[in-house]
């Protein structure tokens, strides 16, 4: 009887999803001269995060999931900011991200939340153009389309619309189908009062989907006066749009 209980107990152990990082790798590297695109590809009326043709590997997030659920999004954390990240159908992930230089983690949990990987680099390219300013706008339901806006102290707009603005400040994708992540980041942020803001463009067919928004702001990313702010924000219905935080950089 023992002998029968046992395999029994281990099964859900065996059934768990196995993850693996592909990119990036543990350990010291300089990405030096690598092509690092930080504006990714939009195809409408299905559009999504990508990974371009010609991508340096040092702006990748890649590896698999074995045996994860389908139909739903694992957990992407970079650098402690959390966020949705689509798996294929294969298991495979991918996405790009600026990483600064110096220490940077990144860590993968299965769609079930019981598998993970992680893994911690440097970069020491001291000549990397860091992220000063960055907001992460992310949410928790596929088929939905949510857009972040941010409007800079000159009275500067990204949006999907105007994604790059002239002080070099862009957003890197208008995703329509779920879940984002949309980003906004800049190297040399203006002084002065910044609005940031989460529009329910559409549900699709259901157009009685709540969804809530998670959106970070990271400002003097990879520096002794690092900030993080986190704020959870529920979207009811589509049209609506909620300015989510004003702040000030001195």
């Amino acid at each position: 009887m023992k002998t029968l209980l046992i395999p029994l107990l281990l099964l859900p152990l065996w059934a768990q999803a196995q993850v693996t990082i592909d990119a990036p790798k543990s350990g010291w590297r300089n990405s030096a001269g690598a092509q690092e695109q930080y504006t990714q590809a939009v195809n409408y009326p299905a559009a999504s995060v990508n990974l371009q043709p010609g991508q340096a590997e040092t702006a990748q997030i890649r590896g698999r999931i074995a045996g994860a659920v389908k139909g739903k999004p694992a957990t992407l954390v970079v650098n402690g900011v959390a966020m949705p990240m689509e798996v294929g159908e294969d298991g495979s992930y991918g996405r790009p991200y600026g990483f600064g230089s110096g220490s940077n983690s990144v860590e993968v949990r299965s769609p079930d939340g019981k598998s993970r990987a992680r893994t911690q680099f440097v970069d020491s390219y001291q000549g990397k153009t860091q992220a000063r300013l960055r907001v992460v706008l992310s949410w928790d339901s596929a088929g939905t389309d949510l857009d972040l806006h941010v409007v800079t102290p000159d009275g500067g707009h990204a949006w999907y619309g105007n994604r790059v603005l002239k002080d070099g400040g862009a957003l890197d994708v208008d995703v329509t189908t779920g879940y984002g992540p949309e980003i906004f980041s800049s190297a040399a942020p203006l002084k002065g009062n910044y609005h940031v803001y989460v529009n329910y463009y559409g549900s699709g067919e259901n157009t009685s989907v709540l969804t809530v928004a998670r959106l970070s702001i990271i400002t003097n990313e990879g520096t002794p006066r690092e900030k993080l702010q986190s704020f959870q924000v529920p979207m009811r219905a589509a049209g609506e749009l909620t300015l989510v935080k004003s702040f000030v950089l001195p």
